[in-house]
């Protein structure tokens, strides 16, 4: 299993952008093979447009939203455990039972590719501001490049905790050991960028620019942010602004809305872009798709980043369609057609990262083509549905909560009733269930859990263990190419 680390806009940008990587300085010996010089660049606004399209391109770098991703942000959860071939990459079970050590590769690889991606969006935070071309683009790509940063800081900080805050490109020998940041800091500095990238987006792109970050993505992010700092105010005046925009709506049918036909929907407000480009495989370089896709099969993938049977047959409400649009079945058919043979790997898959079987290519990544959806409308409803019940506001809660379910029931009046309890704490768990059936496989129910303080009830029995396994540990590389700078977390 090789990863593939070229991009889909730019595969040479990198090598004549300054890598940085934490404390480490060994990512910036890269090879001057054939690349323009640092010195010759940020000349043009055509230099500056690659370098943003570079910094989202990086975006969907093995790194970013394979096996790193997987491992830190999944398998934690009560939703989802490693998957694939019993004997293959057995290092992913460290962090399902919780015994990764900060030696595990995976954690290197989350931190050093959101420390990657940071300094793509300094690079252009930095050299843009200088640069001469017209003011309003220039203002627009420096707003771009803050959301995200901030997504990548709010990734590690939900990982890690405190870790060192980079907002700027380093100027001397003494800027590359930076110790960690308290995670307060990084919080605020979070909070600024979004702000800042508030006030400056577009609501929307022409066309040709679809998936660049917007105004409503600021706002739905900073939303998410705020939730986790439990200020529930912000939380509540974040989603009612996007939703006052006026131009995200839930897609009418929940399985069709991942589908690549549908990427960029009604629902989206912020997508990583990922395309199969015709006659140029390494620049169709996601694998998000194929490290998840049913393992067994022409088209399908690896087969990692697995259902569990608690999810499949104790999560959902009766009837729910939304259980059958998160999980494939071994032995059944999915709605596009491709029937689950009874003699593939594991009993389930995620529906949500599914590419049909005939899509695929020989030559190229397996579901290289799928957008990975990153904040959707239905997580902003029940983000202001959580706060609003927080602030006593019981009827803005239900009636958010509600437009959910109602989108799940997709008109069938015998499933899914309005939640109409205005018990404060009943609501907040009708909440909660929502939360955790709605975005289920989307990376987001192992956080979601321990922001919610539930870990030690729900984690419990897979060995998480309060103090400790609230973050992960820092990569020991980290500390040691730091002499000691960074400190490591309690418990590892």
């Amino acid at each position: 299993m090789k990863p593939y680390y070229h991009f889909k806009y730019l595969p040479c940008l990198l090598g004549l952008l300054l890598i940085w990587t934490g404390c480490s300085k060994s990512f910036l010996d890269v090879p001057p093979q054939g690349q323009q010089p640092n010195q010759q660049f940020w000349q043009t606004e055509d230099d500056a447009t690659k370098a943003v399209n570079a910094m989202y391109a990086n975006l969907h770098e093995w790194k970013q939203v394979a096996f790193a991703a997987i491992a830190v942000e999944s398998l934690g959860s009560d939703d989802a455990e490693k998957g694939s071939d019993p004997q293959d990459a057995t290092f992913m079970n460290d962090f399902d039972n919780f015994t990764a050590t900060s030696t595990e590769g995976q954690l290197q690889d989350f931190w050093t590719g959101q420390y990657q991606e940071i300094n793509l969006c300094n690079q252009v935070i930095d050299h843009v501001d200088t640069m001469h071309f017209d003011e309003s683009l220039k203002q627009r790509y420096i707003a771009e490049a803050k959301f995200i940063r901030a997504y990548c800081y709010f990734r590690l900080v939900r990982a890690f905790g405190g870790v060192p805050l980079r907002l700027h490109l380093p100027q001397s020998p003494a800027d590359y050991n930076l110790p960690r940041a308290p995670k307060d800091s990084v919080y605020a500095a979070i909070e600024q960028d979004l702000t800042d990238a508030a006030a400056v987006l577009p609501v929307t792109y022409p066309a040709a620019e679809v998936g660049h970050a917007t105004k409503g993505a600021a706002l739905a992010l900073h939303a998410k942010v705020c939730m986790y700092e439990k200020k529930w105010q912000q939380v509540l005046d974040y989603t009612n602004q996007v939703i006052a925009l006026g131009i995200y709506h839930l897609f009418p049918d929940f399985e069709k809305m991942f589908r690549v036909q549908n990427e960029n929907c009604s629902e989206s407000i912020f997508e990583i872009q990922c395309a199969l480009i015709p006659g140029n495989p390494d620049a169709s370089n996601s694998q998000y798709s194929q490290v998840q896709g049913v393992r067994g099969v022409v088209g399908g993938g690896w087969g990692f980043n697995v259902p569990t049977s608690k999810l499949a047959d104790s999560t959902f409400e009766p009837g729910d369609p939304r259980r059958n649009a998160t999980i494939i079945f071994r032995g059944g058919t999915t709605a596009e057609g491709d029937f689950i043979p009874l003699t593939v790997s594991n009993p389930m898959y995620n529906y949500k990262s599914y590419v049909p079987f005939s899509m695929y290519q020989s030559g190229y990544n397996e579901g290289c083509q799928q957008n990975i959806r990153v904040i959707r409308y239905a997580e902003v409803l029940l983000m202001n549905a959580e706060a609003a019940n927080e602030l006593g506001n019981t009827q803005q809660a239900l009636n958010s909560l509600n437009q959910v379910r109602a989108r799940a029931r997709q008109g069938n009046p015998n499933i899914l009733p309005d939640v109409t309890t205005t018990n404060q704490d009943s609501l907040r768990l009708a909440i909660w269930h929502e939360r955790h059936v709605e975005l289920a496989m989307e990376f987001d129910r192992y956080f979601d859990v321990i922001r919610q303080g539930r870990a030690a009830q729900i984690f419990g029995p897979k060995g998480w263990k309060a103090g400790k396994n609230e973050v992960w540990p820092i990569p020991q590389n980290e500390i040691d190419l730091s002499a000691g700078v960074l400190t490591q977390n309690p418990g590892y």
